[in-house]
This record gives C-alpha cells, structure tokens and sequence, in this order.
C-alpha cells in the first residue's frame, strides 16, 4: 500500500503539471514557439544543472570506493539493456528516428525524478544515498552514448576526427565532466553556487513535465490514444523489462539494497529527455510526448504491481 500511494501521489503531481502545460497550449495562452524555448531551457540549463550537481554530490572517491557493487551492478544492468533495447526498437518501428527514440526510452526510464520520489519515500534515506550511488553509470551511459548518438542530430557529411567528437561536446556532457572533477576533487564551491546548481536542477522535472504538456497540446490525442507502437514500447519498458529483471534476480545473490535499486531503476517509466533534447534542435517530439503520457499513466498501476512482485520474490 505504501508503494501504491506513494507512486499515486507522485504521479498525479506529475499529470497536474501536465495538465497545466496542455491547457496553456490548447487556450493559446502561451507563444506557439513555447515547447522550442522551454526546450532549449531544459537542454541548456536545467538539464546540465541537474547532472552537474549529481555527480558534484555523488562522484566522489570514498562513495565510490564505499559503495563499489552498486556502481559494478548499474554498469552491468546498463551492459545488459543496450542490446536489449536495440533489438526491441528495431522490431517496434522501420523508422530510423522513432527507433532512436525507442532505443533511448527503453534504456533510460525516468529513473531520476520518479525513482528518487519512490525510492526516497519507501525505502529512506539510506537506501536512497546508495540508489543515487548506483545510478551514476546511468547518467554516464547518457550523456556519454545516448544523447549524443541518439538524440542530437547529426546530419553534417563531414568525415574528419572533430565530426565526430562534436556531437559529445553538448552542455550535459560538459557539466557531467566538470560534476565528476568537482566530486572527485571535493572542492568547497561557495554557498550561493551550489545553490544555484540545486535549485536549477530541480527545475527540470517540473519544466519537462509542463513542456509535454505543452507539445502534447498540439497533436491529436485520439490518434495517439490509438497507436498500438506507444503502448508496447510501454509494456516492455513498464513490465517486460523489470519482470525479468526480477526472474534474473531470484536466482542471483545479490544484497537487497542492490536488488531495490535495480528493480526501482527499471521499473520506472519512460524518461523525458526524448522530449527536452530533440525538442531543443526543432525535432518533432509527438511520438515521445505520447509515449511520456501513456507511460506514465500506465505506471500508476505497474509500478505497484511490480514492487509487489519483488517484495515477495526478493525483499521478503
């Protein structure tokens, strides 16, 4: 039950502001060029704010000396969904954007901002340090692999070595490297800047919430409510995935606070980046709009009903 509210909760937090961002679409009562600049906001600045200051807090050399495994098992369960998620969005679509998209929900849930709620207000605060612990390798894998190779255009025909570095020099990776110096340096930057990182950071959730609201204004909602490739790309995400996640995990000995932050991180919706960065470059983000919608609504229901089944079958 504890599961179940807490997620109910954070979900209609969530679809509230949601609403919000449709209504101020659909009444016109923002510009049309809305969803382009909240976009390259949360490209630009909230995104990079909030991945600067996790690896600024977590990416330190005694939390990674401390908690060793948990990195180890989010690198692996990165490993193991890569290939996964290529091959299942090859199978959901022909079209080479819309598999890129697929890849990227697929490997990435929304594990930060709804699992950091779930986890947080489940399990405590302790486990919830040693979650933060074990999703670094995500973040990585993210701003190393997946936005620039799945997310940000790259039309350019020029071959040379800086072609293909370029995609990879984008603010996220940037403040992902300057978050691991920082952490791993431990340098006491002044109040007001942490601060700022902090608060700019927890900007993004809401903003990318608003933000689907926002794109979600300007499709066809019965069209979208129609098309069977959102939902089972939901499916997988939602529950083929943590599903056997949790069969692989009965057979393996594994701590059960690893076991917790696997389970949470897979479990989780689709995330919003497919949203924020493609949105900030002019690309049509319908598809990941519906996909944001439908999953999220979908995991009011999954999420509960898969934390049941690994209570039972892992954290008894």
């Amino acid at each position: 039950m504890t599961v179940f509210l807490s997620t109910l909760n954070q979900m209609g937090f969530l679809f509230s502001l949601i609403i919000i961002g449709y209504l101020l679409g659909k009444i016109k009562a923002v510009p049309d060029n809305t969803a382009q600049v909240l976009s390259k906001l949360e490209n630009n600045v909230f995104v990079p704010a909030l991945v600067l200051g996790t690896f600024m807090e977590n990416f330190t050399l005694a939390k990674i000396t401390d908690y060793g495994s948990l990195v180890i098992g989010g690198l692996v369960v990165q490993v193991i969904m890569i290939p996964i998620a290529i091959g299942a969005s090859r199978l959901l679509s022909k079209d080479s954007y819309i598999r890129k998209i697929y890849t990227y929900g697929l490997c990435f849930s929304n594990f930060g901002f709804m699992g950091n709620a779930v986890v947080k207000s489940i399990f405590g605060d302790a486990v919830f340090l040693e979650y933060l612990i074990f999703v670094i390798p995500f973040w990585t894998f993210i701003y190393v692999w997946a936005v620039p190779k799945l997310l940000i255009p790259n039309e350019s025909t020029d071959k040379s070595v800086w072609s293909k570095i370029k995609p990879f020099i984008n603010p996220m990776f940037v403040a992902m490297v300057i978050g691991m110096i920082l952490g791993l340096t431990s340098l006491n930057l002044p109040a007001f800047i942490t601060t700022s990182v902090n608060t700019l950071g927890d900007c993004m959730s809401p903003v990318a919430m608003i933000l689907t609201g926002v794109t979600v204004s300007k499709i066809d909602l019965a069209k979208t409510f129609k098309k069977l490739s959102i939902y089972l790309v939901s499916i997988v995400r939602l529950i083929a995935i943590p599903v056997l996640a949790i069969a692989a995990l009965y057979f393996l000995p594994l701590q059960k606070t690893l076991e917790i932050c696997i389970v949470c991180g897979l479990s989780m919706p689709l995330g919003l980046n497919t949203i924020v960065v493609p949105g900030a470059y002019g690309l049509d983000t319908s598809e990941a709009s519906g996909m944001a919608l439908i999953s999220h609504l979908l995991s009011c229901l999954s999420i509960p009903l898969v934390f049941m089944a690994a209570e039972v079958l892992l954290f008894a």
